[in-house]
């Protein structure tokens, strides 16, 4: 599999701030590739690096094959956005796109292209409406339906979920599992775990310009070790009993004042929890639910960057304004 991306010791700093540290990153074409870490991390910084909108102060960056130098430019074939997408409010989303297709000179087809686009992101029925009153979310698919007249070869994405209600989340799915499956590359940064988890075959996490992990999403999960899982039996106290009899697994004391009917924690690796659910079918103790407190990908975040020990990452609030806005 050829390599889109290629960093070896990248680093950039802005004044005494070193936003990233000896970096090395590899994404192969055909991959969709997670970007995660806490906010500072230096995530937005390589992702401008990716899009010729920065340069590295030391280190070796190949992208799609060509080295890249010390001038803000890339190879042809890369696109994407960074800290959302640039648009045009008073022009209407198929004005946007055929300005920025007459603005790049694409050798494309035209108004079928730009429908197309659109068709794509499932914004075909405001393709008339002027982006000033677009949601967020609305702005993200149309600036990934900017990014698709250029057929890019690398597509770099900076939280392209932010704001989406289910059916947009579904159209940006679509379209970023169909351009890996055709050997597109994409760079896709983002807070949401679950959208990781769907979307990508490897991750990178960042914490203070460095890399703490970067490898498969199976071998992440790994990382996380014992995690705590909650039990939703018919029988809480048998089920108790139970798991404070099981091998390996701990039961998670219960808060203060908490019913003694409450559904049941534990604490251990999976090989335990497998041992738990068998003994529950054996005596009769129907599962009605199990499943990790943390997700194993968040938890394994938490772990790594050290930004948590339970809980998950706080929302941000442009986050929180996003899921306002697609409620109106």
């Amino acid at each position: 599999m050829t390599s889109a991306v290629r960093a070896r010791g990248i680093t950039k700093s802005f004044g005494d701030v070193v936003a990233l540290d000896g970096l090395d990153l590899d994404v192969a074409s055909g991959q969709v590739h997670g970007l995660v870490g806490p906010n500072g991390a230096g995530k937005t910084t390589l992702l401008g690096l990716l899009l010729g909108l920065a340069v590295a102060d030391s280190g070796r960056l190949e992208i799609l094959g060509t080295p890249v130098g010390r001038t803000l430019a890339v190879p042809d074939g890369v696109a994407g956005f960074v800290d959302g997408p640039g648009l045009y409010p008073s022009l209407t989303a198929r004005q946007n796109l055929s300005a920025l297709a007459s603005l790049r000179r694409y050798d494309a087809g035209g108004t079928a292209d730009v429908d197309d686009a659109l068709e794509q992101v499932g914004l075909t029925d405001v393709a008339d409406d002027r982006v000033r009153g677009f949601s967020l979310g609305m702005r993200q698919r149309l600036g990934l339906a900017a990014a698709l007249l250029t057929k890019p070869r690398l597509l770099v994405l900076d939280e392209p979920a932010n704001g989406l209600d289910p059916a947009g989340k579904h159209h940006v799915h679509r379209v970023i599992t169909g351009l890996a499956a055709d050997g597109t590359a994409v760079v896709l940064s983002s807070h949401r775990m679950d959208d990781l988890a769907a979307l990508c075959s490897d991750v990178t996490i960042l914490a203070t310009g460095r890399v703490v992990f970067s490898g498969p999403l199976s071998k992440l999960a790994a990382e996380s070790g014992e995690l705590d899982y909650r039990l939703v039996t018919s029988d809480p106290a048998e089920a108790h009993r139970l798991a404070s009899e099981t091998p390996g697994l701990r039961v998670v004391p219960r808060d203060p004042g908490q019913r003694a009917d409450a559904d049941v924690v534990v604490r251990g690796p999976v090989p335990a929890v497998d041992e738990l659910v068998v003994r529950l079918v054996r005596d009769g103790v129907a599962l009605r639910e199990l499943g990790p407190v943390v997700a194993p990908l968040e938890a394994a975040f938490l772990a790594l960057t050290g930004t948590g020990t339970g809980a998950p990452p706080a929302r941000t609030d442009q986050e929180d304004q996003a899921d306002q806005e697609d409620m109106r």
